[in-house]
């Protein structure tokens, strides 16, 4: 789980960061991605698969990450910016405005498959998986949008704190009967 970080350590870099996103699927909501640069020679903690975790467990790390992490930073795009530019151009955005959120450079970016052309970035199908400062990403990514979602939730008729605005059956069933709001994204399918 921390190969690749430990290779790329032999070959003399020090400040490695794992980058993430959470939110490309849902119909509404903003996409939300997080970078984080672990100390040198950090024992793994994060479980490779942090989608079969618990929202629990997934805040429990969230805390450890942003204790142990050297940085964290966090890129938010909304869903008009969304609509504007497309989802894969967004989570793009968010990565990049996530690595500027750093506060320290970075040397080089492991990142989830997507290739970031303004950074020295090794991109990697499935890299949360594979990469323990991906992983690491993906939980604040997750948590951090899960958070936002439940903020709206407070604010539009539909449960967004449950949904998350993915199309559950439950967010098809109040999009016909709410109507979409304005975080729905309008350049996704949502006539139901």
């Amino acid at each position: 789980m921390i190969e690749i970080e430990k290779d790329l350590f032999s070959k003399g870099f020090k400040y490695i960061a794992g980058v993430d996103e959470a939110g490309r699927g849902p119909l509404a909501g903003p996409v939300v991605s997080a970078s984080v640069i672990f100390p040198p020679n950090i024992k793994p903690f994060v479980p490779s698969d942090s989608k079969k975790l618990s929202k629990k467990e997934r805040e429990e790390l969230y805390d450890q990450i942003k204790e142990f992490a050297l940085s964290v930073g966090i890129g938010v795009v909304d869903s008009k910016v969304i609509d504007k530019i497309n989802i894969f151009n967004a989570t793009k955005l968010a990565m990049k405005r996530a690595l500027d959120d750093l506060k320290m450079n970075v040397e080089i970016v492991i990142s989830d498959y997507i290739q970031l052309e303004d950074y020295e970035c090794i991109a990697l199908k499935k890299a949360d998986e594979i990469s323990h400062t991906v992983a690491a990403a993906s939980i604040i990514a997750k948590v951090y949008r899960d958070k936002i979602m439940e903020e709206f939730s407070k604010i539009y008729p539909h449960s967004f704190d449950r949904h998350k605005g993915y199309p559950t059956k439950l967010h098809i069933q109040e999009i016909k009967k709410y109507g979409i709001t304005p975080i729905h994204r309008k350049s996704f399918r949502l006539s139901y």
